[in-house]
């Protein structure tokens, strides 16, 4: 677990946090139940609240109280595998939230309440 809490640090600080076990559990049962052995790429794992205040700033689509900041969601994608797909197993797993970013090419999940966003 110590190397998945490294893997999903904050790159642009290079902070750590001990990621919640039911976000790494939700992303694994979202991959097995694809039915692909391919990798996620991970687009954002933690957030330090500089590196989020940082990103709001660029964007309307970044939470000031983003579940990231908590070490409680991972955005991610799948080579060959289309965003509404990897979303709807997200859904179908009522497990926390799940968030759409298809134009951006990938999807947010997350440990906190079930709901659902980017439809």
């Amino acid at each position: 677990m110590a190397e998945i809490d490294r893997i999903l640090r904050d790159v642009r600080t290079d902070e750590m946090r001990r990621m919640d076990r039911r976000a790494v559990d939700i992303v694994s049962a979202t991959q097995y139940m694809i039915g692909q052995d391919r990798p996620f790429s991970v687009i954002s794992g933690y957030r330090s609240q500089r590196t989020n205040d940082a990103l709001r700033a660029r964007s309307n689509g970044v939470a000031k109280n983003s579940y990231h900041i908590r070490g409680m969601a991972v955005d991610l994608r799948m080579k060959g595998v289309s965003t509404d797909t990897i979303a709807n197993i997200g859904e179908r797993l009522a497990a926390g939230g799940v968030g759409r970013y298809s134009s951006s090419d990938f999807v947010h999940l997350d440990s906190g309440p079930v709901r659902e966003w980017g439809r």
